[in-house]
């Protein structure tokens, strides 16, 4: 795909889908690693890209710097506690599923009734592979069955001897089938086996939400199941790359929060004080190993990344009807343009390819344009135009502020659809 360059959520830089090219250039900030398996976290590993999750898989997240493409390798620290040691089998956990019941209103918080409402809904994510096994979690779609989850925590799983198994909040566990996935979106739906009369999660609408409104994660960190964690909504249109490496990486325009989000989150929850789901937990940033402290810092630093409600719906929706799922397209190769004073500030995302019959080209777009803006949503470096136009759905017109020489203009384009 000739669009922007993916990579898993940063500490917060943004990025852009592009084919494999951009630089990748280090800096020191903090390295964001997939909240994905639950158990088995040992030695650090890189996002598995075949089936077959390595033991003690923590997929690890790249921070993009200013410069689109910069991935800071991170490290998983020692000392996670884990909770799944040995390969899942049968339905056994170590961790007891816990409900959440408001035992006492008169001293319930936003938090507490938030998570009333929504704890039902999310479930834990068992995944097995030959000698490795993980767990993450999940959200409930539809009373009959249907389960959302983040690819990264299935991969490997439900192919060959690999097998899923979902724990539901009141203890149930139940077999599982992988129905599609869309890594590039991080995103996988399950259906259980002779499931009925489940909790479906209520969604809100995630283009809502603000900067400051109450946020609540619900998941299964570590293991442990019906874990929730309250906090705050930091930023909205978070342009957030991932992936270990630039073939495999992901870019989302994510919603984040200072929520407490750990190893295991990955598939579950962020609701809103009203319990009603405005993202999936996908990813969390880590401080950077190379840095002092940074080997220690392995887990939640108040910096988390969820993919917004309203992505997630749309394409949990195409999964379910088709196996696949589409996303918009532009059809450029972008880099990130920088300031001549200072190379680690981002100007613009400025294309290198635009390819031909795309979107791109039917708009006038030529190599050498810097895009500095999606309506109104200003871009200073490629993963932050692939996040935008990421946040679209095909076949919706866009405007984009270019720059072209000493020339500014805005060109309107009808977004074309790829899979």
């Amino acid at each position: 795909m000739s669009e922007q360059q993916h990579q898993y959520p940063g500490a917060g830089q943004q990025f852009v889908w592009q084919p494999p090219q951009q630089p990748t250039t280090p800096q020191p900030m903090a390295t964001p690693t997939y909240p994905g398996y639950g158990g088995l976290p040992s030695a650090a590993t890189s996002v598995p890209e075949r089936p077959e999750p390595p033991r003690g898989s923590r997929l690890r997240i790249g921070l993009a710097g200013l410069v689109a493409g910069a991935l800071i390798g991170g490290g998983a620290g020692a000392g996670v506690a884990t909770l799944v040691d040995e390969p899942t089998t049968g339905g056994g956990t170590t961790a007891a599923t816990q409900s959440v019941t408001i035992e006492n209103p008169e001293r319930a918080t936003t938090a507490t009734a938030a998570a009333a409402k929504a704890a039902p809904s999310v479930v834990t994510v068992y995944v097995a592979s030959g000698s490795s096994a993980g767990s993450g979690s999940g959200v409930v779609l539809t009373s009959d069955g249907y389960v959302l989850t983040n690819n990264h925590v299935v991969a490997g799983g439900g192919g060959g001897a690999g097998t899923v198994q979902v724990r539901t909040a009141d203890g149930t566990l139940y077999d599982a089938e992988i129905v599609g996935t869309d890594p590039a979106f991080d995103l996988a739906v399950l259906r259980l086996d002779d499931a009925t009369d489940l909790v479906a999660a209520t969604f809100a609408d995630s283009d809502a939400v603000q900067v400051g409104d109450v946020a609540v994660a619900i998941g299964a960190p570590l293991g442990l199941s019906n874990t929730v964690t309250d906090g705050i909504i930091s930023a909205t249109g978070r342009a957030v790359a991932t992936g270990s490496t630039q073939d495999d990486a992901t870019v989302l325009d994510a919603i984040q929060t200072d929520a407490a989000i750990n190893p295991g989150n990955s598939g579950g929850a962020l609701v809103d004080g009203a319990g009603e789901v405005i993202g999936i937990n996908t990813a969390i940033a880590t401080v950077a190993s190379g840095l002092p402290g940074g080997q220690a810092q392995s887990g939640n630093i108040g910096v988390g990344f969820a993919i917004p409600g309203n992505s997630a719906q749309r394409i949990a929706q195409e999964i379910i009807r088709t196996g696949s799922a589409t996303r918009a397209y532009l059809g450029v190769r972008a880099s990130t343009a920088a300031d001549d004073q200072n190379r680690e500030v981002g100007t613009g995302a400025e294309v290198v390819t635009v390819e031909p019959g795309s979107a791109a080209e039917d708009a006038g777009l030529r190599a050498g344009d810097v895009v500095t803006a999606v309506g109104k949503r200003p871009v200073t470096t490629s993963t932050e135009l692939t996040a935008a136009i990421r946040s679209k759905a095909p076949g919706e017109t866009v405007e984009l502020t270019v720059r072209r020489g000493s020339d500014v203009r805005t060109v309107e384009v009808a977004l074309g659809e790829t899979g």
